[in-house]
């Protein structure tokens, strides 16, 4: 990396900018910009540079959920999979294009040895094989994790890779804009211009010497996904996104992730998936004030009690709202939540402490049953299943000032 200083007559007086040469230029410390840059340096790459708000910042870092998912080719037993077989689960879901979702199951099993090798904890049996279990509506068993805080867990590890191989990472900046060229008829990014929020700034009128230029042969756009443009959101607070960059220089908006709406928790924002449904809470709604007004609005809906805690099951590994699960699926719970909150503007909330009206193990579908028993989550509230199937679960709310085990959960349909 070389280090240069740019002086521009800006705003008509001449204005120092440092501008920094690097070969790689990495934007955003999310689990796939680290990753980006470790494998670039382990592949003989050595001149790269990353810029982040801060390495703490972020999704990767920051969210999670009650069993937060890592996705990868199975790695099991009998279980068959194959390239070809992910490839054509990721390209069902209707946003990717059939070439990258070959690329990104053909590079599955390298990427999550990476990991492994680096020390991150996946469950493996006394053979040394990786279990799975099925989520987001995937045929196959290829979900794994370790646990609530998996991607947090990735980004420490790989944080840690990052100083062992001496990459350069400047924090606290902030991308404004991309510099693109116009080569041979095509225009690609060559660098970026960024704000700098360490630097003191004398006057409104002298805030231009907060800016830097980084010129680069290439860049790397990792900066996630737009989650702040939603009012209801599953993301962390520090999460905003800066795919409009990218948009603005004319970037095809195509083969973007689909946003994925689902029931989370919004006092402290949390994923109500896994255990937080499989011990089958009971669903409640109030008027605004919270207190007033409280009925178990889903039983409205549904004559048979066992088809509703069924459904409410299903969605602890069926959590994001899928269209092909509303009639006769679990994404119907994600509808009558949403008619509830937003159409009837009522505030709903997940009640651990008593069974739903009408519970009864013996009504209960064989898989539900077959999963609570297998559990030895036979027990007589929805919260003592979830103490036996996951007391961390409790924990992670009381530690943000929730206590689920004295009070109802106040959940929306959330992006």
């Amino acid at each position: 990396m070389e280090t240069d200083i740019l002086i521009s007559p800006f705003l008509g007086k001449d204005t120092e900018f440092i501008i920094h040469k690097v070969h790689t230029l990495v934007i955003g410390s999310g689990a796939a910009g680290l990753n980006a840059a470790i494998q670039l340096h382990a592949n003989g790459i050595r001149d790269t540079l990353i810029i982040t708000e801060g390495l703490q910042m972020g999704t990767s870092i920051n969210t999670g959920s009650d069993k937060q998912t890592y996705y990868k080719l199975s790695m099991c037993g009998a279980e068959t999979d194959s390239p070809h077989a992910m490839a054509e689960a990721l390209y069902a879901g209707g946003s990717m294009h059939g070439d990258l979702a070959l690329i990104e199951a053909s590079l599955s099993a390298r990427a999550f040895m990476g990991l492994v090798n680096l020390g991150v904890p996946f469950p493996r049996d006394k053979f040394g094989q990786f279990v799975g279990f099925k989520t987001d509506h995937d045929p196959r068993q290829r979900g794994t994790s370790v646990g609530p805080y998996t991607s947090r867990e990735m980004c420490r590890l790989m944080i840690e890779e990052i100083r062992r191989r001496e990459i350069v990472v400047h924090e606290n900046r902030v991308a404004v804009s991309l510099l693109v060229a116009a080569e041979d008829d095509q225009r690609r990014a060559v660098g970026a211009i960024a704000l700098n929020t360490e630097k003191e700034v004398e006057s409104k009128t002298d805030w231009s010497a907060a800016f830097e230029i980084y010129e680069a042969e290439n860049v790397i756009f990792a900066v996630g996904g737009p989650g702040g443009l939603y009012k209801t959101s599953v993301y962390p607070h520090v999460h905003t996104g800066a795919i409009g960059l990218a948009l603005l220089q004319g970037a095809m908006a195509q083969n973007l992730n689909e946003s994925q709406f689902g029931m989370s928790s919004i006092k402290f924002r949390w994923n109500v998936s896994g255990t937080y449904m499989q011990c089958i809470p009971r669903f409640i709604s109030t008027a605004g004030d919270g207190v007033s007004e409280e009925r178990e609005f889903l039983t409205s809906y549904f004559a048979d009690p066992g088809e509703l805690h069924s459904l409410i099951f299903l969605k602890g590994y069926q959590w994001p709202f899928h269209a092909s699960k509303v009639v006769g699926g679990s994404s119907i719970i994600d509808i009558l939540v949403y008619n509830e909150t937003v159409i009837k503007e009522r505030r709903v909330f997940l009640d651990f402490r008593t069974n739903p009206t009408g519970f009864n193990f013996d009504v209960l579908s064989s898989e539900a049953f077959a999963y609570l028993k297998n559990s030895k989550a036979l027990n007589a509230s929805p919260l003592k299943r979830m103490q036996t199937m996951n007391p961390k679960a409790i924990m992670l709310y009381k530690e943000h000032g929730i206590d689920i085990t004295q009070e109802p959960l106040e959940i929306a349909v959330c992006a």
